[in-house]
Formats: C-alpha cells, structure tokens, sequence
C-alpha cells in the first residue's frame, strides 16, 4: 500500500501547488515519504503561523523565538509549545512530475514542454495527440481556447488533470481524452507508469530497456550506447539522464547552462557538474562511462557558456 499511499500525496500536492507542513501529513502519508524519493523536497512556510502540534486542527500565530522557544495561541488548545519540526514543509517537485509523465506516455523528448498559463503545460504529443497537464479540471472549462491552442486536425487531445470532487464519466466533448491524474497513473519504481483502459494497444517500448530508441539513448534516457565505446550499455543516474533529456529536447540548439539545468530541474551550476567522478570511484567504468559519453556526445563553446549535443540534430533532421 506504500506505492499507492505515496501516488496519492503525489495527486494532493500537484492538486494543490503549493507547499504542505509535514505536521499536515496522515500517518500513511508520512510512511508513504521515504518511497516518494525525489519526487518531494524540503521547503519553507511563513514562519509566523503553524498548525498547532497538538490537536493538528488549527492554524495559529506563532510567538516568541529566544531562548524561552517558541509557542503559539490555539483557539482550541490555548497555548502550544513549537518545536521547529512543526514548523517543516515540503512540497512536489513538479518539474520531476512532468518529466516522468512524458515517459510513461513515450512522449518524444525533442519536444519540449510548454507552459500555456498558470497551471496548464503541453508535455509534447503522445501518438500523435497533444498531451496537456493541467492543476484543475475547471480552468479548462472556463478557458476553452486553451485546448484550441494545441488543436491538431483529425488528432485527439489527451488532457491529464486530478479528479474533482464531483465530476463523473468524460467531462469533455469529442475529440478530448481525459486522463484522471489518480486513476490513470501510478507510482512504480521511482517512476510513473500508464495504465491503458482495457483493449487499448500498450504504448510501444523496446524489449531490453537498455535499446537505443532516442538516438544513442534508450526510452528513459537512463542507458546510453556509445558506436565505438568499451563499455556497452552505460547506465546513467537520474541526474545524469535529467541533463541528456534537456539537452535532446533543444535539438541540437546550442542553450546556457543555465536553461539546460532549468529544463532539467536540477541545482547545479553547469551539465558537466552531475558527470564529475569523485575520488574513491575513479577506475570503476561505471562511475567513469557517463563522463565518457559527455566528453563525446556534448559539444561546448566555453567562451560563450553555451552547451549543445550535436546527436540530437541529426535525429531531427533524420526524422524530417
């Protein structure tokens, strides 16, 4: 029940957009966070209000912070003592969230996530329909042109939002799928995987999930293979993969560090900051072959801070 319990505060968290105090968590919830992985981070809430430690039923002003601590004044409770782990949150990495999302539906890297407003992205297309991820069902409702913007002629939309509370069977008219984020989803090995409706054909993978399907790279981007490497199939970290699926979905354009790690949601400074071998792994071909397969797929203007894979040009003009 942990997967389950963990693709549920997936659902809450996405629904919701912003940050929760774990105090707010349920026990299942709270069991369900060490399965979760990357998919949450820590972060910060307005320190000045907490959810009272004690009956975790009321908001309240937080007071005090020397040496005597912290409290605040419930209106149920009276006063609370606040420790700082009452005070912790965390919230979705979204950015996690849409990524795995284009992989369980084989949407093509190359193309890129748009933001279409607030709460409302394009994941790319996904058997020739376009993909729209949306926070709430209603907004499309009330903004239709938001769904004509991605129109294609004779091709369906497929729109993944959480379920509201009260709608039932297809909210839309013909030609719009709707994906119910709780239902057609779920969290599987660190990643999210599809679940088709009965008699819908599988979405196409390979066999060995080590194929090149991309280029050099596999479906996920998490193996590569190199024509004239010693290595064979070289695994890849999540990180890792996260920097080669940005650098694929900008075509061979050359772009900034800065965009490549926005696109792929990592911290880090440059692409090459997740490849670096430290130490104690150098000599092992498995810490030592992804920086190989950098040090040849990736091009790079230094002067210029500008980053491109010249692979992924040539896929696109292949497929042209």
């Amino acid at each position: 029940m942990a997967t389950h319990d963990a693709w549920a505060l997936v659902c809450r968290l996405f629904a919701g957009g912003t940050p929760i105090l774990r105090a707010a968590l349920s026990p299942r919830e709270s069991a369900a966070l060490p399965a979760l992985g990357q998919a949450v981070k820590p972060t910060t809430l307005d320190q000045r209000f907490v959810l009272c430690p004690y009956c975790h039923q009321h908001r309240a002003q937080v007071w005090g912070g020397g040496r005597r601590g912290s409290s605040c004044q419930c209106p149920e409770c009276g006063p609370v003592a606040v420790e700082a782990d009452d005070m912790a949150a965390l919230a979705l990495d979204e950015e996690w969230l849409r990524r795995k999302l284009r992989l369980a539906l084989s949407i093509e890297s190359r193309d890129g996530i748009d933001a279409l407003g607030d709460g409302v992205w394009r994941l790319g297309d996904s058997r020739c329909s376009p993909v729209l991820l949306a926070r709430d069902l209603i907004r499309l409702w009330r903004e239709p042109a938001l769904l004509d913007r991605v129109r294609v002629a004779g091709g369906a939309i497929r729109v993944i939002t959480p379920k509201p509370r009260e709608t039932r069977g297809a909210p839309f008219g013909p030609g719009v799928e709707w994906l119910a984020l709780e239902d057609r989803f779920a969290f599987y090995g660190g990643g999210i995987s599809f679940i088709g409706m009965p008699g819908e054909p599988p979405a196409p993978q390979a066999s060995d999930p080590r194929t090149p399907v991309k280029g050099p790279f596999s479906a996920d981007f998490r193996w590569v293979t190199l024509p004239e490497g010693p290595h064979g199939p070289i695994r890849l970290t999540e990180a890792q993969a996260a920097v080669f699926d940005a650098l694929w979905s900008f075509k061979g354009e050359p772009r900034t560090a800065e965009q490549i790690m926005r696109r792929a949601g990592l911290d880090s400074d440059k692409p090459i900051d997740v490849f670096k071998v430290k130490a104690r792994d150098r000599g092992k071909p498995e810490a030592e072959g992804p920086l190989v397969a950098y040090r040849e797929l990736v091009e790079t203007r230094r002067r210029e801070g500008l980053y491109w894979m010249p692979c992924a040009a040539a896929e696109v003009s292949a497929l042209a």
